[in-house]
């Protein structure tokens, strides 16, 4: 197979072509300002649902005794519209991967094999999969002790934290959940994302800005043709 040729745009930020996680997402929130129009999206109405149709396993009685939040495609539905994901996704601080992966063994989860990055992929009976990650930012013990209930009332990481998880992602599906979560959260909520960021991730502000300012376009009413 030839080498792929290193389009001039991208060459202007890496000339080889090596794009860290950063600028990738940088030149995808860019290209994405430049075509982004008002409303342009789904309604408004099903934007603005907050619910917990999918079933997912209730974790609560196993991990009682651990600090653990959902993070992932499962924990958007707290801040978002609820959106199809193939599995479900916590998080727990690595001082505790010994007792969580044991209780959650006890309970009839069976280890499948380690994440990519800290953590274990486990399958309980029904088939469902479980992604257990061990976290150590220095933000996990304070998101930890304080998160938000979803509509099922499970514990998901605030607002905040569950979008730095998603902003050192390198998906395309994870900026745009951010995006989205952003443009239907509170003028109270954004100042207290801002807050986080500035704290733990300041380098991560204008792109937090931007991805805000994606976010309400799709609030607004589409231009009268």
């Amino acid at each position: 197979m030839s080498a792929l040729s290193v389009p001039p745009r991208i060459a202007q930020i890496a000339p080889d072509g090596n794009l860290t996680p950063r600028q990738v997402r940088h030149l995808m929130i860019e290209m994405v300002s430049r075509r982004v129009k008002p409303g342009a999206g789904s309604s408004a109405d099903f934007l603005r649902r907050r619910t917990a149709m999918n079933p997912w396993p209730d974790l609560r009685p196993i991990l009682a005794d651990i600090p653990w939040a959902l993070v992932g495609g499962v924990a958007t539905r707290a801040y978002m519209a609820e959106r199809a994901t193939k599995n479900m996704d916590i998080i727990v601080h690595e001082r505790d991967e010994g007792m969580a992966v044991k209780k959650l063994q006890q309970a009839g989860y069976s280890l499948v094999s380690r994440l990519a990055i800290p953590g274990w992929l486990l399958r309980a009976t029904d088939g469902t999969e479980l992604d257990v990650i061990f976290g150590r930012q220095r933000w996990l013990k304070e998101a930890l002790a304080n998160p938000k209930p979803d509509p099922a009332g499970y514990p998901v990481v605030g607002l905040p934290y569950l979008v730095m998880l998603k902003m050192e992602a390198q998906r395309p599906q994870d900026w745009a959940d951010v995006s989205r979560m952003l443009g239907w959260a509170s003028d109270a909520d954004l100042d207290e994302v801002r807050a986080v960021i500035k704290k733990y991730s300041p380098e991560d502000l204008e792109d937090i800005e931007s991805l805000i300012f994606i976010g309400k376009k799709e609030q607004e009413n589409p231009p009268e043709m």
